[in-house]
């Protein structure tokens, strides 16, 4: 395992807002990863890319075809968008596109890593997304159809110690924050029980597809296989900044078998 590797994964209800690409939180997002690249080596795991089509050809995503059509507009203007923010920084970035059948075949899965390795070892910024054009739900059996738990696996499978999640929610909480004012923030969590995971899921973004719920799934699947999970708010990007270059954990929650 890399401890200076980590993955960060950032979701639509981040970046979509108003049903179009939030240009800010994106400049931002690439600002906090060229700071990190000075101690980690970052893989990032991004949706957007349904969004972004959407921005330049209006279908009505209900549609499966019409989903498909769109992400294959929007994946390379996400793209572009990345481009252009990173340029600033010197920072070049690839896309990498998975299917499940990439992630369950040993030689389709070492040949990613070879080149993943490749990439991170000439300080390249992969930005990963599930291909979203010919998958139409493959990714399921093997226990996830998000990019919360696609980036689980990427973190897993590609050596990472850690993966980050930027989501519209600032913690995992002891009940409903929108129900319970007063609910409590989780810091650090150790075991999930079968119960969290059967929660319904309830994405807040028009254009998102988890929820707290798939969140959890990844956190799970990453306590199993002995690597750490932290939830933070992906509008306020100084949490995961102090915690992954200050130390500092004062917000956010922390998924680890290591307390």
């Amino acid at each position: 395992m890399c401890k200076n590797r980590i993955v960060i994964k950032v979701g639509s209800a981040i970046l979509v807002e108003n049903q179009r690409i939030n240009l800010a939180r994106i400049e931002s997002l690439v600002q906090l990863i060229s700071e990190l690249n000075a101690t980690y080596e970052v893989i990032l795991v991004s949706s957007g890319a349904v969004a972004s089509g959407f921005t330049a050809l209006e279908l009505d995503k209900k549609i499966l075809a019409n989903k498909q059509a769109l992400a294959a507009i929007g994946q390379p203007l996400l793209m572009q968008t990345y481009a252009k923010a990173l340029e600033k920084y010197g920072i070049l970035s690839a896309q990498v596109l998975f299917s499940g059948y990439d992630l369950d075949s040993r030689k389709r899965t070492q040949n990613a890593r070879n080149a993943m390795e490749v990439l991170l070892k000439n300080k390249v910024l992969p930005i990963i997304n599930e291909n979203d054009v010919t998958t139409t739900g493959e990714l399921m059996f093997l226990g996830f159809g998000d990019n919360d738990q696609l980036s689980a696996y990427v973190t897993h499978f590609f050596d990472a110690s850690l993966l980050a999640i930027l989501s519209d929610i600032d913690g995992y909480y002891e009940e409903n924050p929108k129900e319970n004012p007063n609910a409590k923030m989780r810091k650090i969590v150790t075991s999930i029980s079968e119960k969290e995971l059967e929660a319904e899921a309830t994405p807040n973004n028009a254009f998102a597809t988890g929820g707290i719920v798939t969140k959890l799934k990844a956190a799970k699947f990453l306590l199993d296989n002995k690597r750490e999970m932290f939830l933070s708010s992906g509008k306020d990007l100084s949490v995961l900044r102090d915690f992954l270059l200050h130390n500092l954990h004062e917000k956010g929650t922390l998924f680890t078998s290591n307390p």
